[in-house]
């Protein structure tokens, strides 16, 4: 019986036992002369099969839909790390569990409270930085898609608290982590770039910023940290 039912591969045994009780719960629902009819012949039957799925179906739609159900794009993005010919080196923190690739020689600072967990500085300019920050997050959040399933409103949201400009909102998803990413021009002359993800029970913050007079050439470097 269940084999004609399409795609119920993945669905748990659970979500089975429900779909068919609700299948068998709309046969029953009819009459018996009905069902003596519903099952004379070929066609009848075949009608009654498809109107019975056809219940269940809005059943679990209607289940479903009383839940919040997370959005995530289709295809794996693969994490892709260069070098860039030098300008970028791997770094990796054991003790918190990321890793990265940063700009070749620029300074590193561990920790400012309430600021960022690290940061590295251009050595001439400081207003040219890469940070990364995080904040513990809730158990049962397994996802950044948690602040909001819609990145685009979700970027406008931070553009206003940064008196920005949002200038594009993607999401990605690369080795089974959901990645928010944000392109934003901030009035006061700085350009960032912002990615979101939560890994590890925490929510982490990677912003790269630059002087918006010189982000044509920072732009293709920061977008390979």
């Amino acid at each position: 019986f269940f084999k004609f039912l399409p795609n119920l591969s993945y669905l748990s045994n659970v979500t089975i036992m429900f779909f068919r009780n609700l299948v068998l719960t709309a046969l029953f629902a009819m009459g018996a002369e009905q069902q003596v009819a519903a099952w004379s012949s070929p066609l009848s039957r075949r009608q009654a099969f498809q109107a019975a799925t056809s219940a269940a179906v809005i059943g679990v739609s209607s289940t479903i839909a009383g839940h919040p159900v997370q959005a995530y794009p289709s295809d794996e993005t693969p994490r892709v790390a260069t070098r860039m010919g030098g300008l970028l080196e791997a770094f990796q923190d054991g003790p918190r569990g990321f890793r990265i690739m940063i700009p070749s020689g620029w300074n590193k600072f561990e920790g400012e409270v309430g600021a960022y967990d690290v940061k590295w500085q251009d050595l001439v300019d400081p207003s040219e930085n890469v940070k990364i920050s995080s904040t513990p997050v809730k158990s049962t959040t397994e996802s950044v898609a948690a602040l909001g399933d819609d990145v685009q409103a979700l970027g406008l949201k931070l553009a206003e608290k940064r008196n920005a400009k949002l200038i594009s909102a993607s999401e990605r998803l690369t080795e089974g982590i959901l990645f928010y990413n944000f392109d934003f021009a901030i009035k006061d002359g700085t350009h960032q770039l912002l990615q979101l993800c939560v890994g590890k029970g925490r929510l982490w913050s990677l912003d790269a910023n630059s002087k918006e007079k010189r982000w044509d050439k920072r732009e293709e470097m920061y977008s390979n940290v």
